[in-house]
């Protein structure tokens, strides 16, 4: 918070210094430039707009386009009407406007509705009014988001397209404020970086209207983001701010303070085996044993015209909706992958099944599993116990426990970390305890055998957190064809909360159709009200 407030204060003295002479220009107080707010205030007088714009002057990203705006209002009063004079600013970073409110022939002229008009078309009046508008609604309340993967695939399903909440966690403030509106990494078709990273602001978030429950489907920034999303000849960057880490969407299996283990397979939370959502579809992989009659069966069921390795795959999608199988030993086992517990009993029934059995990997170190130590034998389904970490609280710190917390403690909480033989020190000082700054989660895909998640690279700090998805608007099934892309049962349904998810799609529709007809309805008396005054 102090930093904004020096930053804010930095902005309102360098605008003092800059227009103090065009405010006694305009025929008020020089010492009025150098009042924080008030300056802006009067600014809008000066330039004769509305004095609610200030909501917009003052948010991160948004503001700076009212600054181009104001710019060319400021100069468009004082004279400079000509649309290189605006330019200029720009590419100054405003200081062109103080030049010209100290030249002794720069004189306040006021508004002229026609010349603005002229320079400024209705078309481009209405793209920036809409993009300020988009951009608002975007950064604090709503923002959409699609669904890239399949990691809580039968609960979100590859090309879902959602609305996620950003104000029931409380919005987070633009923590890059020199960056594009409505893009997050990187500028479409030219495929190059968005945003200026050399000046950032410190994480701040508004008031929510609810914290992050445990089993809630949250969207957040990937913590561990490497990855290359925009055009480089280094192929991988080191650091990408906060804010423009890639976009994840999983589950929150436990929040902080809460114990977490997984046993094969299995998520337990404070020593309870976890209980879900009744949406939560949660799948596995399953080894599938069959007889050698199991081959003559497939081919049966469609003629007999292709191998039952050919045939394996309609038959499981056609069937179950599983799209990823294959036949090995000797015909007589196959893999099913992200299927339902429901689904492999189905498969159980399935005439020449012998036995369906889930993959289970056993409790042993695997490099890729947090926290890639060989200290921690765990694995995909055998994990922990671990404690998630809460703003707070204090634990006991040793070289065998430091690989679960050395990220928290150099990445998310800015500290520096040294290790000296059995001792450890932070900030230059030895210690022996830590207490943490914020809370963290544990994030876990529902297809938990197709999922990069918590498992494999951590904590999921808050200030990474983005929002709450609330509504499915619209969800394309790209290997559909004609109507059937749209999966029509999903458009504007429910994500979160309990039981099967609710449509408001008839709503939806009822609002629209009113909406269009009392549209209609004003506009017909509107043009009999214009040809009577005629």
């Amino acid at each position: 918070m102090l930093t904004y407030l020096i930053v804010f204060l930095g902005v309102q003295l360098l605008q003092g210094i800059l227009l103090w002479k065009g405010y006694q220009k305009a025929g008020y107080k020089g010492w009025q430039a150098f009042v924080p707010v008030w300056n802006m205030l009067i600014l809008f007088k000066i330039i004769q707009r509305p004095w609610w714009w200030i909501f917009l002057v003052y948010l991160p990203v948004i503001g700076n386009i009212m600054a181009i705006v104001l710019a060319y209002e400021w100069l468009h009063v004082f004279g400079y009407r000509k649309k290189r004079y605006t330019l200029i600013a720009i590419f100054t970073l405003g200081l062109y406007l103080g030049y010209i409110t100290y030249q002794p022939k720069t004189q306040y002229v006021g508004k002229n509705e026609a010349i603005i008009a002229e320079n400024v078309p209705s078309w481009l009046n209405g793209i920036i009014y809409a993009v300020v508008a988009a951009s608002a609604i975007h950064t604090y309340f709503i923002q959409p988001y699609t669904i890239p993967t399949s990691s809580l695939e039968k609960t979100l399903l590859v090309g879902d397209f959602l609305f996620v909440s950003k104000f029931h966690y409380g919005a987070r403030l633009p923590m890059t404020p020199l960056s594009t509106p409505m893009v997050h990494d990187t500028l479409p078709l030219v495929g190059i970086k968005s945003y200026l990273s050399h000046f950032q602001l410190p994480y701040l978030r508004l008031p929510a209207l609810e914290k992050v429950k445990r089993n809630d489907i949250v969207v957040f920034n990937w913590p561990v983001d490497t990855v290359r999303f925009f055009r480089d000849p280094s192929g991988i960057y080191a650091y990408k701010p906060v804010d423009k880490k890639s976009h994840y969407v999983k589950r929150a299996v436990a929040i902080a303070g809460d114990k977490l283990e997984i046993r094969d397979g299995e998520v337990f939370i404070n020593g309870n085996k976890e209980r879900y959502p009744v949406r939560a579809k949660l799948q596995t992989s399953y080894s599938v044993h069959v007889s050698p009659q199991f081959e003559g069966y497939l081919m049966g069921l469609y003629g007999g015209q292709y191998t039952a390795e050919q045939l394996l795959p309609v038959f499981l999608f056609q069937n179950f909706g599983i799209t990823d199988a294959s036949i090995f030993r000797d015909k007589t086992e196959f893999l099913v992958q992200s299927a339902t517990e429901e689904v492999a009993e189905k498969i159980r029934q399935l005439p020449h099944v012998e036995s369906v059995t889930k993959i289970l990997t056993p409790k042993e170190y695997n490099p890729a599993i947090f926290p890639h130590s060989k200290n921690f034998a765990w694995s995909e389904d055998n994990f922990g116990p671990v404690e998630i970490p809460a703003q707070g609280k204090t634990i006991q710190l040793s070289v065998e426990n430091l690989p679960l917390y050395k990220r928290i403690i150099t990445e998310y909480e800015g500290n520096k970390l040294e290790v000296k033989g059995n001792d450890i020190y932070v900030n230059g000082h030895k210690a022996t305890t830590y207490t943490f700054l914020q809370d963290y989660y544990w994030m876990m895909g529902d297809n938990r055998h197709n999922s990069e998640d918590s498992r494999y690279w951590g904590f999921v700090p808050f200030d990474h957190i983005v929002g709450k998805p609330v509504l499915i608007w619209m969800s394309w099934d790209s290997n559909a064809s004609g109507f059937n892309k749209i999966r029509w049962n999903r458009l504007f349904t429910t994500v979160n909360g309990e039981g099967e998810p609710v449509s408001y799609l008839y709503w939806v529709l009822g609002i629209g159709i009113l909406s269009y007809i009392g549209y209609e309805v004003y506009r017909k008396r509107r043009k009999g009200k214009t040809k009577i005054k005629k």
